[in-house]
């Protein structure tokens, strides 16, 4: 059954963390909307320059309208996260109980939302120390699932990733 998948990008996101989930997704038939902080914009990719239009402001997003959240990683998050509509669009999709992939720098957004203590989580060793101060428990290791969220730490682990995340699609 197809899916709608939001993916919450603003500039300077990992192309690849978000490019090759966006990819797999589509290949088994989901839809991925770009929700960012003003529709229309375009959001550029920090390594290769991938260019991604914002389908959706966070402003006007619901977590209602969507199966699960993408949340790639990059600078993308920490600029992402001075927005007070972006941080609550987060809070309010974990608290749904729905599927969230957050990948790299991507737990910023939970750190911010203040949904990250008691968790399990990894994401770029840069932020290891920034996930333990906000309560939550950083595992080293390719994937890493809490309950419905699913986490990882870089490109490198794109594969397992992918794998993770559709297998909570169903």
């Amino acid at each position: 059954m197809s899916k709608n998948i939001a993916a919450i990008v603003g500039d300077g996101f990992e192309d690849s963390e978000y490019s090759e989930p966006a990819a797999a997704f589509g290949r088994e038939g989901h839809r991925l909307v770009n929700i960012g902080i003003k529709k229309g914009d375009t959001a550029r990719g920090k390594t290769q320059g991938t260019e991604v239009t914002i389908d959706k402001s966070v402003e006007e997003s619901t977590p209602e309208e969507f199966d699960a959240l993408l949340i790639p990683g990059g600078r993308s998050p920490g600029n992402l996260r001075k927005d007070e509509n972006a941080v609550s669009f987060v809070r309010d999709f974990v608290n749904s109980g729905k599927p969230v992939f957050s990948i790299c720098h991507g737990p910023q957004l939970l750190v911010t939302a203040g949904i990250i203590k008691g968790r399990k989580a990894t994401g770029y060793k840069s932020i290891r120390k920034e996930i333990e101060e906000a309560g939550g428990e950083f595992i080293d290791r390719e994937v890493v699932t809490d309950g419905a969220l699913v986490f990882s730490r870089d490109p490198g682990d794109i594969p397992a990733f992918i794998r993770a995340s559709l297998d909570k699609l169903g």
